[in-house]
Parts: C-alpha cells; sequence; structure tokens
C-alpha cells in the first residue's frame, strides 16, 4: 500500500470520528431524551399503581371467598353489580390457567378474561438459552369490549368458566421430519390430531360469550372463534361492531444490538383485504387509523412474529406501536383494536385465527396471505433473486446439511461457479487494456496536460479501443450485474431465521455479530466488539484490492481510485461489525474464491501474447460505426466546433 493510499484511509477515518462528533445530540436533544425518559418512567410509575390497585383488590376477592366470609362477598358483589350491571357477579373470581400444547408450542390461558395468558414455542430458545416466549400473561391485554347496559365492558376483567375440566390438553402426532416444521403439505400427509379448549362468560343462563380456541398438530395456527350467544337484550346494537383488543409488550428474544439486532426490524404489519403489506414506522412510535377492510395484523419482530388474521377481513382498526428506547427486557408495546361485526342478532359468530411462529418465508409463504412480504429480502431488484434463487437453494441443501457453516459454503461456491463466466470476461477485458496502455500512454504523450485539447485525446483513445475491438467499460459491465446478488446476501443473512442459532468454529450464532473481543469503550459506527469474521472478511478484501490492481496494473484509471478502492475495505469493517456472523463469513469465502479464480484465470486461460497479436488483428479491420457511435462522433463535434469559437 503506497503513501498516499495510507493517507486516505487515515482521512476517511478521521472524517467518521468528525461526522460522530458533529452528529452527536444537543444539550437540547439530550434534554428532550432525558424529559421522554422521565415521561415514560412517569408512565411505568402511574402502570405499576394501576397494577398494585388491581392486585389488592384481587387480594380482598380472594380473601372474602376463600375466608367464607359471606358478608364480604356480598358487598362485593353488589359494588360489582353496580359498576357492571348484568357481568358484575362475572367480575368475581380465582385465576386459573390451562395449556393447549403441540410438538411446536405451548399455549397457556387464563379464565380471567378467557384469554391467551402466553405463547412459548418449544423449537427455539432466546439468546439467553431460556424458554422463548412470544408475549407473558402480566402485560397482555385479550378481550372484547362493549357496551352493555350503559357500562363499559371489558372482558379480560371478567372471569370465564372453562367449558370442560382438563387443564393440560396435548395435541398428539407423529414425529416431523426435518424441514417440515409447520407445513401443511406436510400435515396433509401424516395428519395428527386437532383439539380444543373452550370458555365462557354466561351472565344469565343460556345466554353468554365463548372462545373457541383450536390447535393441530405441527402447526403454529391457532384458531379463534368468538360465539355470543342471546345477548341481545344486553350488548348495544348501536354499533354495527364490537372492538376486540389486543396488545402487549414484545419481549426481547435476541442480543442487544440497537443498529442492526431485531429492534431495527420490530414494528407492526398489517394486510389490507385483497391488498398488500404495509407497517407502521420503522424503529419509531407511530399509530394509524385503518377505516378499509383488513386481512390481517402483524406484530412483528426479527424472527418471530404474532399475527391476527380474519377468516373473512376486519372492518377496521387501529394499529399502534410505542417503541422503547435501550430496554434490555422489552422493544416495544404493540397494540390493536379490531372491528368485530355485530348486529344484535340471537345468535353471531365470528372466526379468526392467529399465527404465532417464525418468520420462516416458506412457512409465510403457505398460507396465501403475503404474511411472507414481513421478511425484509431486500429493494424490488434484489428481492427476486433472494426469492427464486437464494432462498429454494438453502433450504434444499438444509434438508440434507445439518452444518450451516457448511451449508453457507457450499452456497457460496455455486453462486461464484454460476458467475464465473462474468468474472472470466471481466478479467479477460482488463487483460485487453493492459496490452494496450502502452499506445494509451502514447497518446497522453502526444496531446501532453493542454486541456484544450482534452477532447481530441479523449477522441484518439476511443478510436484505439474501438479499432481494437475493446470495450473500455467491458471490465465493469460483468461486475455489475453480479451486485443484485451481493445485495441479495446482505438482506438474506440478517432476516434468515435458519442461521439463528447455529454455531460455526468460534460463532456462536450465526444470525448476529461473533465478539472476540469486547471493548471498554465505543468507536463511532464501529461498535464496542471485535467481530473476527467481519475482520478476516476486510483483510481478505485488502488481499482482492491488491490482486485486482496487480491484474489492472497498466489499464488506465481514474486519479485518486487506488485510494478508494483501499477505502472500501475499511468502510466494510465498520459497516459490517455489528452485522450477523453468518454474513461477513460469506463475504470472506467469496473474496476467497475470487482470489482463487484471478489465479487460475491469469495462469491457465490468459496469455497476453496472443491478446496482442488478436487486438492488433482486430486493427487491420474495417470497422463499422453503429447509429450511437456516430451521434457520439457528431455531438464531439460539435463541442469542439464550439471550443474554437469561444477562442475566436
Amino acid at each position: 500500500m503506497d503513501k498516499k493510499s495510507i493517507i486516505g484511509i487515515v482521512l476517511i477515518f478521521l472524517i467518521l470520528v468528525v461526522f460522530s462528533y458533529i452528529n452527536r445530540p444537543s444539550k437540547e436533544q439530550i434534554a428532550r431524551q432525558e424529559h421522554i425518559r422521565d415521561s415514560i418512567a412517569q408512565v411505568e410509575q402511574q402502570k405499576a399503581i394501576e397494577q398494585q390497585r388491581i392486585q389488592d383488590e384481587q387480594e380482598a376477592q380472594k380473601k372474602a371467598i376463600s375466608t367464607g366470609d359471606t358478608l364480604g362477598r356480598q358487598q362485593l358483589e353488589q359494588q360489582k353489580t353496580a359498576e357492571l350491571g348484568v357481568f358484575g357477579a362475572a367480575a368475581i373470581g380465582n385465576e386459573e390457567f390451562t395449556t393447549l400444547e403441540n410438538d411446536r408450542m405451548i399455549i397457556t390461558f387464563s379464565n380471567k378474561g378467557g384469554r391467551i395468558y402466553s405463547v412459548e414455542l418449544k423449537d427455539y430458545k432466546r439468546h439467553d438459552s431460556t424458554a422463548l416466549v412470544l408475549f407473558d400473561g402480566e402485560n397482555t391485554l385479550f378481550g372484547l369490549n362493549f357496551f352493555a347496559q350503559n357500562r363499559s365492558i371489558h372482558t379480560e376483567e371478567l372471569y370465564f368458566k372453562q367449558v370442560g375440566g382438563n387443564k393440560n390438553i396435548v395435541v398428539a402426532g407423529s414425529e416431523v421430519k426435518r424441514g417440515s416444521e409447520g407445513l401443511e403439505k406436510y400435515n396433509r400427509k401424516n395428519p395428527g390430531e386437532s383439539k380444543s379448549v373452550s370458555f365462557r362468560l354466561e351472565p344469565m343462563p343460556g345466554k353468554y360469550i365463548e372462545y373457541t380456541y383450536t390447535l393441530s398438530h405441527n402447526s403454529y395456527m391457532v384458531d379463534f372463534d368468538v360465539k355470543i350467544q342471546g345477548m341481545k337484550n344486553y350488548i348495544d346494537a348501536k354499533r354495527s361492531y364490537l372492538d376486540f383488543a389486543f396488545a402487549y409488550d414484545v419481549p426481547r428474544q435476541e442480543r442487544y444490538s440497537p443498529r442492526f439486532g431485531e429492534d431495527r426490524y420490530t414494528y407492526m404489519t398489517y394486510n389490507f383485504f385483497e391488498g398488500d403489506e404495509n407497517n407502521l414506522s420503522k424503529a419509531k412510535s407511530d399509530e394509524k387509523n385503518l377505516s378499509t377492510k383488513i386481512k390481517w395484523i402483524g406484530f412483528k419482530q426479527l424472527f418471530f412474529s404474532s399475527t391476527v388474521i380474519a377468516d373473512e377481513s376486519f372492518p377496521n382498526a387501529l394499529v399502534k406501536q410505542t417503541i422503547y428506547k435501550d430496554n434490555m427486557q422489552y422493544l416495544a408495546n404493540f397494540s390493536t383494536e379490531i372491528g368485530i361485526p355485530y348486529s344484535g342478532k340471537q345468535q353471531e359468530q365470528t372466526g379468526m385465527q392467529f399465527y404465532f411462529g417464525p418468520n420462516h418465508y416458506q412457512t409465510l409463504k403457505q398460507y396465501g396471505l403475503g404474511m411472507e412480504r414481513q421478511i425484509d429480502l431486500g429493494y424490488a431488484i434484489v428481492r427476486p433473486v433472494n426469492k427464486w434463487l437464494i432462498i429454494p437453494v438453502f433450504n434444499f441443501l438444509r434438508k440434507y446439511i445439518h452444518n450451516f457453516g457448511l451449508i453457507i459454503l457450499i452456497l457460496t461456491i455455486l453462486i461464484k461457479t454460476v458467475l464465473f463466466p462474468f468474472t472470466y470476461k471481466s478479467y479477460m477485458s482488463q487483460a485487453k487494456m493492459r496490452v494496450l496502455k502502452p499506445e494509451v500512454d502514447e497518446i497522453n504523450e502526444k496531446y501532453g496536460k493542454d486541456q484544450s485539447k482534452a477532447m481530441e485525446k479523449q477522441q484518439a483513445t476511443m478510436a484505439l479501443y474501438k479499432k481494437a475491438g475493446v470495450n473500455p467499460m467491458g471490465g465493469c459491465l460483468p461486475m455489475l450485474l453480479q451486485m443484485p446478488i451481493l445485495f441479495a446476501m446482505f438482506f438474506f443473512f440478517p432476516t434468515s431465521i435458519e442461521l439463528r442459532g447455529q454455531s460455526f468454529l468460534w460463532a456462536h450464532d450465526l444470525s448476529t455479530y461473533d465478539s472476540i473481543l469486547d471493548l471498554p469503550f465505543n468507536i463511532p459506527m464501529y461498535g464496542a466488539h471485535v467481530s473476527l469474521f467481519c475482520l478476516l472478511m476486510s483483510i481478505s478484501n485488502i488481499i482482492y484490492t491488491r490482486v485486482n490492481q496487480a491484474a489492472t496494473a497498466g489499464s488506465q484509471s481514474m486519479p485518486g481510485m487506488k485510494t478508494m478502492m483501499y477505502m472500501m475495505p475499511v468502510m466494510f469493517l465498520f459497516i459490517l461489525n455489528s452485522y450477523p456472523s453468518g454474513l461477513s463469513y460469506y463475504y470472506l469465502l467469496a473474496n476467497l474464491i475470487t482470489i482463487g479464480q484471478t489465479f487460475l484465470i491469469r495462469r491457465f486461460f490468459v496469455d497476453e501474447e496472443k491478446i496482442h497479436a488478436q487486438l492488433q488483428a482486430n486493427k487491420k479491420k474495417p470497422a463499422k460505426k453503429s447509429g450511437f457511435q456516430k451521434r457520439l462522433e457528431e455531438m464531439a463535434k460539435q463541442q469542439q466546433t464550439a471550443q474554437r469559437k469561444r477562442k475566436r
């Protein structure tokens, strides 16, 4: 590396440091952030006070019930009846739990609200190896809201009765082979059990609201049916729908990485009926009132999601997310209020489903609802590469190979093999430019540094390339054709749940960064750790740059291009240090294979003497001008004429 290159790299580093310093928060911004934190703390304090009040009230209820305090119970019933009318008696009770379990998850229900209390995914663990729970009951809101007898009723505050007494329901079925987890196609060939659990809120005999949950073997889908029987005299039918509220604090599942981890990918999504997938703002609090029919609403994290899906459609919904900053326990609070059609008939029933599971492309796509679009596969130009090339090949290899480091290696070899013709064409173009370099130097010496002759020098150079049959852009175009795959990987690895928890060499989890050294300080744009795969990838980038410059030595290059080429590895070192180690590992392999291909081409395919002879033979052939070339020459002549006129 020459002196100018070193100076350029140092300047870039200083620019990054100065940029970070200039863009640090001002005193006003810091004060605003402190105010926001204080406001959040105040809200949390009020929430804690309210939870304590509810807990004290529940303890008083339990004491009155358990001690047989008849007078206390009667007073409590009178109080609740005054507050809730015919639903008052249902406000008194003891909380009990029921589980519905298949081979994919354990769903815990509470009789208080007849609600889903928590969901644990059995195939996955949190980053600290504890159970992966999508949400826990203490921070969950789940139930219908409506007016009855001029009173506001919230069913999550009322006690339901379970229909049937089994508290631990297990859905059985045959063992599922690797790669078929949650796939309905597999279930059709290997059917298992399907079981239900129902909870009923019955203020009067024969008049009730009933929730029925149904779960099948090897499924992440839970059917949820709401049946309303004989409630037309109690529930106000002036509104054409009831509100179904679902909300919870989103637990942190992955290792903390605010810039490139699950903080970046945690936001609410929704899909309009017969429409496209949309989402609230990423990485900031937001809300929307959706007045158009909705098919589903998703509570999305990086690798997992909870999604409410209508059998038909929801008439309207409010979706809201509150993002928590620097919270080590929770990422955000997601909430939605969904309109449930209600017309005041003797009997009404509404069906919906819940998806509680991984953001796995193949699993989500099978439902035909567009939920797979929640997975960020990149921009429009690279998404098809991931969708039709990378993901199918990756899933195919996964069926037969369990080591994901080996899968990435094979995937890289396949991709580089497919791209080899482009690499070869690019190198051959560079070789031709090297052969013509002496003649290009002669043209430069002939016209010198006189800016008035710059156009003539350019025309002479282009004429030389044309006569020799060399395209000066021939080395760039093949590389540009490879860019969609390069960027596709940039989006694939951070969102690929298959890599989650998979170790390789020193990397304990290929879906996050592989820290071999935690720093006692934070480097702007780099972080407070050292990723070894990223470091090796950057070193391989520098080696490739050296090899590539050796291959292009003698060819014409833009001033400062060498320095720029060495700046790129340094920039990638900063950018990718906090990205998944699987991505850095892929780029490392790709660089090493490309270096090997370069030496292979140079050793066995490139004979510069033959290339020179061919170019000289091309120069003797009569050249045909295309219409585009004629227009370029005409434009050049017009510019030359205009310059002469200005001199006069």
